[in-house]
């Protein structure tokens, strides 16, 4: 018999503590890092920088999301989608948070130095710094254009990846890093207008809160057409080719779509939908990215 006991089981301790990773976003993030990867080499990067890059990235990722959680467990509380976060619930303390941040943290920082390259390892300690402090103690609470100025943090993955392999960030990579600069307000706004109620409780000023859901659509609007138009920069340096730029076309007519409906037809269903497709539409773009470059270097169309 399943006792009610059973059925409410609270995690573990080891599962609280990966939750304070974000892993998911922690995903994405990487996954970018990994792109940045290959795209920075003709042929394969090599398991060592694969491997060993990823691993030091993904620690360090994770703990800014652990500091950020620390750092807001007070607004988290106040919202249904973050209140079950042991920071939230005080089920792990302030000292256990950060030992645990200061040990992930520092071997990410050991791996990339030793393992990798310093600038690489820099690039990286500069990107936690950006998110776990400036972002979250400056930015969020203080302005609605948090998500627009804290993104770059977010979007460093594809230069962190390439510097990993090339101990250089051209061109190249950087217009990867604008491509999520770009993405991020679009996909963050769909969130926090159909969990508008949640940022009223929390206090934190998002757009949609301190200039209403008219302005916020039209913002996600007229930043889906700017990021359209970024994502045709790598085919326009000659960076990608063909495989690329059709893949640009067809994910980015459902985001227009999706951008177009937030503004002029909003619903919360909609937003929940365009917040959905936009990860799935990040992950799409940079591995057709992935694609093209092979196709591009091996089998010339």
């Amino acid at each position: 018999m399943i006792t009610q006991t059973a059925i409410h089981k609270p995690p573990s301790r080891v599962s609280q503590y990966w939750a304070l990773t974000k892993p998911r976003v922690t995903q994405l993030a990487v996954f970018c890092a990994v792109i940045g990867m290959f795209l920075a080499t003709d042929g394969f990067p090599g398991w060592h920088v694969l491997v060993w890059g990823t691993i030091g990235i993904w620690l360090l990722a994770g703990a800014a999301f652990a500091v950020n959680c620390l750092i807001e467990a007070e607004v988290d509380a106040r919202m249904a989608r973050t209140a079950r976060r042991a920071t939230a619930m005080g089920e792990l303390s302030t000292t256990q948070v950060l030992i645990f941040s200061a040990i992930i943290g520092g071997a990410g920082m050991g791996i990339l130095y030793t393992m990798i390259n310093p600038l690489t390892m820099w690039l990286t300690f500069v990107t936690f710094v950006g998110y776990a402090l400036i972002y979250t103690i400056l930015l969020k609470p203080n302005t609605p254009q948090n998500i627009v100025i804290g993104g770059l943090s977010g979007a460093m993955p594809p230069a962190l990846g390439w510097a990993a392999v090339a101990n250089t960030v051209p061109m190249e990579a950087w217009l990867l890093v604008l491509i999520i600069f770009v993405w991020t307000p679009p996909h963050f706004w769909a969130l926090a207008m159909y969990r508008r109620d949640d940022y009223v409780r929390s206090g934190l000023p998002m757009l949609p809160v301190t200039h209403g859901m008219q302005y916020t659509g039209q913002q996600v609007w007229l930043y889906s057409v700017a990021l359209a138009a970024c994502t045709l920069f790598p085919f326009a340096v000659g960076m990608s080719g063909v495989v690329y730029l059709a893949a640009a076309v067809v994910l980015n007519a459902i985001f227009l779509r999706y951008g177009w409906m937030i503004h002029k037809h909003y619903s919360d269903q909609v937003a929940r939908k365009a917040f959905a497709w936009s990860i799935v539409y990040l992950s799409l773009l940079f591995a057709a990215l992935l694609v093209d470059h092979y196709v591009k270097h091996y089998l010339p169309i």
